[in-house]
């Protein structure tokens, strides 16, 4: 088990911090772009405690820490999760699934929207967490980075699979196995973060692009392209392109990747690395394409038609938001219900319908067709059986990795 340590942030994570909250996943809310709604990232000031101050020290745990299971006394449950990430009823203040779930089950559900970002949730919970002490949530929702620095810390619990049998046999393959949570025994995922090339057929003026050579090596389409400020999207996009896979690429295949870039930028051929910003610049045209999320690609399709996207044949990397156990947790067979709950084909739709992210529940199809047929057959929402075969993630990074790779990442982006 990896024992915790308050080292200070260096710059370039504070920098790949800064960037999260104000341009990058972390500002977007999960419906912003499809729901003209209020919902915020932790302020750029916020920052100030963490990078002065290093994260506070963290007592030694044992994994997996249960406390008493009041789930058949208290029939309740706690649920922590993202803005904009459920349901919701045109009254703006219903959420129809976990209401359903409530009629069924007799548990009733806690709902907030307390996640704007991962490294300011981590500074709300990692107190509770390193001292032995329950978080008050039963279910938290966090990106597949800070899942796995939380399995490794021991700081979440293993699930039953006896409470999970939907989960269990509707999870989609290419979600089924990643490296920091081999079978998933501690986590499932919420929905899913693909990134693809999006281009505007108006700004291209017949100019093709296919894969991430043409973005960075065209030169019809100098200063008319952009790359994410999210190190894992871009650099796991070039790597890919390089022949490399992202799950076991090595320092070298990393410089090298970084290097191409760099090239890039040098001859002016990238425009600028943007966080959900793009979205503008490629409706616009001033991006003739662009890498992209899958969930604003949805949204800018369906509102522009020169917007579209294409998907390399070298392969696209997902990330996930994942559901899991803390310590301590109240109630972790009613979590465990709730879980399994998203992964039976009709909520798992009506939240697809909703949200428009990759959906990891397998066999929803049908389902999402009943209530929006458009959305089912969307790739994007739902990956067909080829698309699934060319899905990549990003590796677990170690500590010093994570140090090392966003330094460079900063310097060549100018962070």
């Amino acid at each position: 088990m990896e024992q915790y340590e308050p080292d200070r942030l260096s710059p370039a994570q504070v920098a790949a911090m800064r960037r999260s909250f104000t341009h990058g996943r972390a500002a977007l809310t999960r419906r912003s772009l499809l729901r003209a709604s209020a919902g915020g990232a932790l302020a750029v000031g916020g920052l100030g405690t963490l990078s002065a101050c290093g994260i506070p020290p963290a007592g030694k745990t044992e994994g997996g820490v249960s406390s008493e299971d009041r789930s058949k006394e208290e029939k309740e449950v706690s649920f922590s999760n993202w803005t904009e990430y459920m349901d919701i009823d045109e009254s703006g203040r219903r959420h129809p699934t976990l209401e359903a779930f409530t009629r069924r089950s007799g548990i009733k559900v806690k709902y907030t929207e307390d996640i704007n970002d991962n490294s300011e949730f981590f500074g709300k919970i990692q107190p509770q967490l390193s001292a032995g002490q329950e978080t008050g949530r039963d279910i938290i929702v966090l990106t597949d980075w800070l899942a796995a620095r939380l399995i490794r810390l021991g700081w979440v619990q293993t699930l039953d699979p006896a409470h999970l049998p939907h989960a269990f046999a509707n999870l989609s393959p290419q979600f089924r196995d990643p490296d920091w949570d081999p079978g998933r025994a501690y986590s499932y995922p919420w929905q899913g973060i693909s990134t693809v090339i999006a281009y505007n057929k108006k700004a291209l003026d017949g100019v093709e692009v296919k894969t991430v050579s043409d973005l960075l090596d065209n030169p019809k389409l100098k200063g008319r392209v952009g790359f994410l400020t999210e190190m894992r999207d871009t650099v796991g996009m070039v790597l890919l392109d390089m022949g490399k896979d992202p799950a076991r690429f090595t320092d070298d295949d990393y410089d090298a990747a970084i290097a191409r870039l760099q090239k890039g930028v040098d001859r002016g051929q990238i425009r600028r690395f943007t966080g959900n910003d793009y979205t503008a610049d490629i409706s616009k045209g001033d991006f003739a394409a662009c890498l992209a999320w899958a969930g604003d690609v949805v949204q800018l399709k369906a509102d522009n038609p020169d917007v579209d996207f294409v998907i390399p044949d070298s392969g696209y990397i997902t990330s996930s938001d994942n559901m899991l156990v803390p310590n301590k947790a109240r109630h972790k067979t009613n979590a465990e219900r709730l879980m399994d709950y998203y992964y039976e084909p009709g909520p798992a739709a009506q939240l697809a319908a909703y949200i428009n992210f990759v959906c990891p529940v397998d066999g929803v199809k049908d389902e999402l067709a009943k209530i929006d047929e458009d959305a089912a057959n969307n790739p994007l929402i739902i990956p067909d059986k080829a698309m699934q075969a060319l899905s990549r993630a990003f590796r677990s990074l170690s500590a010093k990795e994570e140090t090392a790779y966003e330094e460079k990442f900063a310097k060549l982006t100018g962070a």
